[in-house]
């Protein structure tokens, strides 16, 4: 099943919102290929706890995970694995899908050691035991529209030599489009391609901030933690992006602080984009 953050259990839990431990971060990202035959999760995630990763290193927990569509379907995962390609016919993302990552005890655990936690476990954790095969942990929860034709991508690049512009920046209905007059323009052939591009996506993403402020905003800023989940399908990746890097609020005197803040993993495939991009010749 899918855990909800207000989720209760017995024992501390690792979550991005537990109290139980110093530092409490279990993150995961999630991004969706496919062909004709296959789905594959591209799967990179961060656990903030030594004592867990430690278990995870000595196989003594087990890192599982979960996709809810229109049931839950369990795939276990290596500490080594990067993704996952599953059969469509064993999956359904027609409608909206939930992913999370949760961390399992493969053997009963002894928190003795747990250095990890907050102060008030420090009195007792001797006592505390997780049996065999509870959740040790879970990480938020990624979210795509399976009926987007590009369910979790947030940048389109195009070519168009028709272009009055060496570059334009236009936001679509769900995803932000770099249009270049030419392939030169993306600067495959130079070693720094990826800071060159990087001017693009940051004035992509201001326009598409922008935007969601004044769409869904009051007086120029959003509360996210009293938002609903937007139906527009742009707006609800950059919500579910702002949330998963836990943005509570976005004004618009703190794009720049968001932008930073959300841009990392979306600079790094939007090099490998327009690299295939390039490659493929469109």
């Amino acid at each position: 099943m899918i855990y909800k953050k207000d989720a209760n259990f017995p024992y501390p839990l690792l979550t991005n919102t537990s109290t139980s431990y110093e530092s409490s971060q279990f993150t995961l990202d999630v991004q969706l290929q496919e062909n004709v035959s296959n789905y594959r999760f591209d799967i990179q995630y961060d656990i903030s706890s030594e004592f867990m990763n430690l278990l995870l290193e000595k196989g003594k927990a087990q890192l599982i995970l979960v996709i809810q569509s229109k049931d839950n379907k369990f795939y276990k995962l290596s500490p080594q694995d990067t993704f996952i390609e599953i059969p469509k016919s064993r999956i359904s993302v027609s409608k909206r899908t939930s992913i999370q990552l949760h961390l399992q005890s493969k053997t009963d655990i002894n928190f003795k050691d747990n250095d990890d936690l907050s102060g008030i476990y420090q009195y007792y954790k001797d006592n505390i035991v997780v049996p065999k095969h509870s959740i040790l942990g879970f990480s938020n929860i990624e979210i795509f529209e399976g009926s987007y034709e590009k369910p979790l991508e947030l940048f389109e690049k195009k070519v168009d030599p028709n272009l009055l512009s060496d570059v334009k920046i236009e936001l679509g209905s769900e995803t932000i489009i770099i249009h270049f007059k030419n392939e030169q323009l993306q600067f495959n052939h130079l070693p720094m391609s990826n800071t060159l591009n990087n001017p693009y996506i940051y004035m992509g993403l201001q326009k598409a901030l922008q935007r969601f402020i004044e769409i869904n905003g009051d007086d120029g800023e959003v509360d996210l933690e009293q938002l609903e989940t937007p139906i527009d399908p742009l707006d609800f990746k950059l919500y579910n992006l702002m949330k998963k890097k836990m943005i509570n609020e976005i004004r618009i005197d703190t794009i720049d602080e968001v932008i930073y803040a959300i841009s990392d993993r979306i600079i790094e495939k939007f090099t490998a984009a327009v690299k295939g991009l390039s490659s493929n010749g469109n």
